[in-house]
Formats: structure tokens, sequence, C-alpha cells
């Protein structure tokens, strides 16, 4: 009698050896790793756009090649690229906490909210959501190495109840000191800052889960869920509510006024 590990072992083998038995007669394969690799260029250059249009051709590929279970398969490629996303972001240095986050949201979005009529979109919210984490991997320019280094404290630290005082004291420079450097580079306050990344980072909970927005206002530390109304909507144009309604409604992503003025 086989034992378990056998019969699993042989399955294995039989669809490796017939799936190999069909790549190899695929002349679209090579066009479609192409594609792939031309999709994590143009994430990593902050081309969201393009990388939308290019993941939309290759599931054109997909559906072509698999008329049957089309939407199951687009969605068993999607389980796959947050895979492949996910080392990319470990390999970008993102701490590996949010590397395992990443990979779970993404599934479990995959599983639970794609519809068949909404695999497109999927897709897309996918490319945001790669290019979002990774941003904060960005390595910021400006003239001022301590400036630089609290903007990446800040993205890896934003769910904690950060402070002016906390991050002057990790720094180990005064509030004042700091808070003049870094309005001074940037073009924007710190306080601003810290708001602008946590309404960057609750985009992702009210679109993507359940939680409730008093909760997403608590865990990103809002004194409120009034004042957590007010901010979010000074930087998006809608209250949360409104965001978490309206699914195609662009994500807010901020730029520094003196962005373009960094070394």
């Amino acid at each position: 009698m086989k034992t378990v590990e056998k019969q699993f072992l042989e399955n294995f083998s039989k669809l490796y050896n017939r799936e190999i038995n069909i790549i190899t007669k695929d002349q679209g394969l090579d066009s479609f790793l192409e594609l792939e690799e031309k999709l994590f260029q143009r994430m990593f250059a902050f081309e969201i756009t393009e990388a939308k249009q290019i993941l939309r051709r290759m599931i054109d590929l997909i559906i072509a090649k698999t008329r049957e279970n089309m939407i199951l398969n687009v969605k068993y490629y999607y389980i796959q690229l947050s895979a492949i996303m996910a080392r990319k972001l470990n390999e970008s240095q993102v701490p590996a906490d949010k590397v395992m986050a990443f990979n779970i949201a993404c599934v479990e979005t995959i599983e639970t909210k794609m519809s068949d009529a909404q695999f497109l979109l999927c897709a897309d919210e996918l490319v945001e959501f790669f290019v979002m984490v990774i941003t904060e991997r960005k390595k910021p320019s400006f003239g001022h190495q301590t400036v630089n280094k609290v903007i990446l404290y800040i993205n890896d630290e934003i769910e904690t109840n950060l402070t002016v005082e906390d991050i002057a004291q990790h720094f180990n420079i005064s509030t004042s000191h700091l808070s003049r450097i870094y309005r001074e580079h940037t073009g924007v306050t710190l306080v601003e800052y810290l708001n602008v990344r946590k309404v960057e980072e609750c985009q992702y909970f009210l679109r993507n889960t359940n939680k409730a927005i008093s909760d997403i206002s608590n865990s990103f530390h809002f004194c409120n869920q009034s004042y957590f109304t007010r901010i979010f909507k000074k930087y998006t144009g809608l209250t949360p509510k409104q965001y978490r309604d309206n699914q195609e409604y662009p994500s807010f992503k901020y730029n520094f006024p003196n962005e373009q003025q960094s070394v």
C-alpha cells in the first residue's frame, strides 16, 4: 500500500511532467515573463498607470490560454503575484513584519473580496498597494541626512503613537531643532507629515478591511474620530465613510512641497 507521502509525490510528478509538455509548446510564456519583469520595473519607478496597463495585458494572456475557469486562474495568479511582490519588498529592505502583513493582506483580500466582476479592479489595487508600500522605502534625498532618516523612521513606525518629542529623543536632538530643520528642508511641518502618513495608511484599511472607522482612528492614535474625519477629508477630499463607499475614488499620495529641490 502506498504511503500518503508517496502518493503526493507521484501526483506532483505527473502534473509536473504534464505541464512541462504543455509549457514547452507554449509560445506565449516568454512574453508573459517579460511583461512581468516590466511590471516590476514600472512599479519600482512609481509609474502606476503604466504598471496597471501591463498587468491587464498579462491578464489577457492568462484568459486567452485558459478559457475554462479563466477567472479562477487569474485569481491564482494574483496570489502568486502577491508572493513575488512580498519577496521584492523583502529585497528592498522593507521590514519583515510589513512584508508578512503585505502578503497576508493581499491573499485575504483576493480570497474574500474579489468577485468575477471585480477581477480587473483587484489588479489595479494590487499595483497601488505594492507601490504604496515600496514608496515608504524610497530613500529620501533632502539636503540633511537627519531629515532623511526621520522620514524613513516615521514610515516604519507610523502605526505607533509617534510624537515630535519621541522622534527628537530617538535622534538625540532637541524638538525645536528637529522641527526647524525638518520644515526648512521638506517645506512641511513634522506634525503635518505625521498626519499625512497616517491618512495614507488608513486608506488601505478603509478600502480592504471591514474594520470599524472608529477602530482605524484608534489604531493610528488620532485623538478622536471627529478629528480623524477632519484630517482625512482635508487630504483626500472625502470623509472616511465616503472613501470606503467609493471604491473607484483614487488613493491619496502625498508629495513634499520641496521634493523637486531635493539633492
